[in-house]
């Protein structure tokens, strides 16, 4: 038997022993094959995620780096000898554009001693050019400046302060912050800034390795993260481009980013842009960017004004705004401010007593914020409706545009005052309020309350709630009448009798006083006065439903209204701010002037963009106008409006109209004296019926308001074609002054009665003449 098996085994060694190097060698090369293929691969994949970072990088700097929100501004103060303010409204203004009580000597600073003040103002770009700062003394006595003293800066006779901030239109993620740049930044802030979070930030291309071995080591020596090594680079870029997670890939995206951010923009640049991006704190859903914001919310101070300690607080604050917050938790942020102070003496930038002192000082934080997010919200809306005809919602949130309003901080106090304090004393806890405020002549909107509650920024009643005005109507009917001097006067006897009217598909309707009383025949200027409701149908269906409806809309009525008789009571749905369009007609003697509650809008550089100047249209005569004035004068004094002087001075002039719609659903006041013109709403948001009229639902209102701003009386100019003349009303004549019933009443000019009448009665004027001849 042959021993097959010895004489295979060798030969089947022997290829085995060539083949296993062999293979393994192929399998070595083979690995390597992969390996070299794995990373080409990976730079591939490399190469291209840092085509795609480069391009995120760039993108982001290359375009516009920052939206930023537009400031809405209230009017500037004007402080001048004479000027018509209360030394508790100026306070109140003072506070409210983020000045605080001190020693009046240092920027942004006032202080009060009674009626003198002692004011250190800041300055401010405004459209038409600088304000300077000064530091200026007056006194006020009787709600007016009674002496101004420009104490030190440029001499003026009117100073101009710094308009507040009411609010902003802020971008969709509420982002707020005020751009700052490098070279006007005090050098003390990137100093120190370097020191405490990025010593060679100089010295490294986007990381530095050092750092992070360093923080590595310390947060091993401490058992926890008590160290980073970011760069102010990698911080920028992980604020810029990425989220918060930690994971190594963030990590990853960060530090290639860095390198590339560096790699394509100068140091000063990335400074800047950090300077101007960095997370500082929350302000409700407002988020403070930056340190141009931040030193306004926590200092009400520009940056260029801060203190070292107040400089060390923003740097170490920059850790965690939050857990740092020094109005929520002074003691950290003041050992946070101690140890950044600490580390700008180590690198040179604070002696040792300038250092020392510094932390001797307290936090030095304003108590709340200089400004909050649209502190008047109902006035916001409506100045964004203004500003929607001309700029587009977007350039309104990100190119940080300054609109300067006509709103004024201390008339708004006011309104909101009268509304929360008038309001519950009414006995129902369901009603709404709104309140328009214009300047009578200029039609700028001064103040607008959108509701019970001012801060609440939902339905602004003011500007959209549409509702029945009553006899606020009543004034533009007789105007349409009096335009027509041949047929019409103020002493015109009127029927205030009942009547029936028949439609022609067989409805009845038959219009009735608001107390159901009949009177037989009344004067004109009485049935207006006292709110007559006979009369004014009368009228109204004389004159023709066309020429009263021509007269709402020349006065600016942008609402439908009916053909039906009942629009003469008032069936025609307007809004406050409508009501306070048309009204503002009346109270400039026929001369429409459009409502407006932007003055100027400027770019963010200062550049003016828009200028809402003063339009007038002349839309009636001014001697009918004054006729109608002189009634609705007669209101406040005899009719439905005298009640307004249980709380308004009796010396204050006033003209106003009340206005009442069925069951009290809508009370209504429109009136104006010299200076101002106020309409009141008061109703339900449900239509229900109240048990208010004009006088007793929205007059109050209108009063409290009126009592607390200093205003002129309303003592119009008799208009060419109008002569006053002495009259018995009831025997339609002219009389003498001294007789009894004679009352002082304008006429357009030819108009004025025929007849004389003497106080021992009727005698022709002829007569009377000749008589008055016979004895000269």
């Amino acid at each position: 038997m042959k021993n097959t098996d010895k004489a295979r085994k060798p030969g089947r060694k022997k290829p085995a022993s060539r083949k296993q190097p062999a293979a393994a060698q192929s399998r070595r090369k083979g690995f390597w094959r992969i390996l070299l293929r794995l990373a080409l691969l990976g730079l591939v994949l490399l190469a291209g995620w840092m085509v795609y970072l480069d391009a995120q990088v760039t993108s982001r700097f290359e375009g516009r780096r920052f939206e930023v929100p537009s400031r809405v501004y209230a009017r500037p103060l004007e402080l001048y000898s004479g000027a018509p303010v209360s030394a508790a409204a100026l306070e109140q203004e003072l506070a409210l554009a983020g000045f605080h009580k001190g020693d009046g000597s240092r920027s942004g600073s006032y202080q009060r001693s009674g009626g003198r003040f002692l004011i250190s103002s800041r300055g401010f770009d405004f459209p038409d050019g600088k304000e300077p700062r000064r530091h200026l003394a007056l006194n006020i006595a009787g709600d007016q400046v009674q002496s101004l003293k420009v104490v030190k800066g440029p001499d003026s006779g009117i100073v101009r302060l710094e308009p507040a901030q009411i609010g902003g239109i802020y971008p969709a993620h509420q982002e707020d912050r005020i751009l700052v740049q490098l070279d006007k930044l005090p050098e003390l802030l990137p100093a120190a800034l370097m020191s405490v979070e990025d010593r060679s930030f100089y010295d490294h291309h986007g990381i530095a390795p050092l750092s992070i071995a360093r923080a590595i080591l310390a947060n091993i020596r401490a058992g926890g993260i008590v160290q980073g090594g970011s760069t102010l680079t990698q911080q920028l870029v992980k604020n810029f481009f990425l989220t918060r997670e930690q994971t190594l890939l963030r990590k990853g995206n960060e530090a290639l980013m860095s390198i590339l951010l560096e790699l394509h923009y100068s140091k000063s640049d990335i400074l800047e842009t950090y300077l101007n991006e960095v997370y500082l704190g929350q302000a409700g859903t407002r988020s403070i960017h930056g340190f141009g914001l931040a030193s306004q919310f926590y200092f009400a101070e520009a940056l260029e004004d801060l203190l070292p300690h107040q400089l060390a607080l923003l740097v170490g604050m920059v850790k965690g705004p939050s857990y740092y917050n020094p109005r929520r938790h002074s003691q950290r942020a003041t050992a946070r401010r101690n140890l950044v102070l600490d580390q700008m003496q180590q690198a040179g930038l604070l002696g040792e007593s300038d250092a020392q002192r510094a932390r001797s000082l307290p936090l030095g934080v304003s108590d709340k914020a200089s400004f909050s997010q649209n502190r008047y919200p109902a006035y916001i809306d409506l100045v964004r409706r203004h500003l929607a005809r001309d700029y587009k919602e977007e350039d309104l949130r990100s190119e940080g545009l300054r609109i300067f309003t006509t709103l004024n901080p201390a008339m708004q106090m006011a309104a909101e005052k009268a509304v929360t304090e008038t309001l519950p004393r009414l006995g129902d806890e369901a009603l709404e309020s709104a309140l328009v405020v214009t300047a009578k002549d200029s039609g700028e909107v001064l103040a607008l309350v959108g509701g019970r509650d001012p801060r609440y920024a939902g339905f602004n009643r003011a500007l959209d709630a549409s509702r029945q005005i009553g006899s606020l109507v009543k004034p533009f009917v007789y105007l349409a009448a009096l335009s027509q001097p041949q047929r019409y006067t103020l002493i015109t006897p009127l029927q205030d009798t009942r009547f029936t009217l028949k439609f022609e598909n067989g409805t009845v309707w038959q219009p009735k006083n608001y107390d159901g009383l009949e009177r037989g025949e009344v004067p004109l200027h009485q049935a207006l006065s006292k709110s007559y409701n006979l009369p004014v149908v009368r009228v109204g269906l004389d004159i023709g439903l066309a020429e009263v409806k021509s007269t709402l809309q020349v006065f600016g009525t942008s609402s439908a209204i009916s053909d039906y008789p009942s629009m003469l009571l008032g069936a025609v749905a307007m809004t406050p701010v409508n009501v306070a369009q048309i009204y503002q007609g009346l109270a400039t003697s026929g001369f429409n002037t459009p409502l407006r509650t932007i003055r100027e809008v400027t770019d963010a550089g200062g550049e003016p963009l828009s200028r809402y100047s003063l339009q007038v249209n002349q839309v009636a005569d001014p001697a009918a106008v004054h006729l109608l004035q002189y009634a609705m004068q007669e209101t406040m004094q005899e009719g439905t409006g005298r009640s307004a002087y249980n709380t308004v001075p009796r010396a204050l002039a006033l003209a106003g109209k009340t206005g009442t719609t069925d069951d009290g659903r809508d009370a209504w006041f429109a009136g104006f004296s010299g200076d101002l013109l106020a309409v009141v709403w008061v109703g339900r948001d449900d239509n229900g019926a109240t048990r208010l009229t004009g006088a007793s639902g929205a007059l109050p209102v209108w009063s409290n308001f009126m009592a607390q701003v200093p205003q002129n009386s309303f003592t119009p100019v008799v208009p060419d074609g109008v002569q006053y003349h002495w009259v018995n009303v009831q025997q339609q004549a002219l009389t003498d002054e001294q007789c009894e019933n004679a009352r002082l009443m304008p006429f357009i000019t030819g108009s004025e009665p025929k007849q004389t009448i003497t106080c021992a009665g009727a005698l022709p004027q002829k007569i009377r003449g000749w008589f008055e001849g016979l004895f000269q």
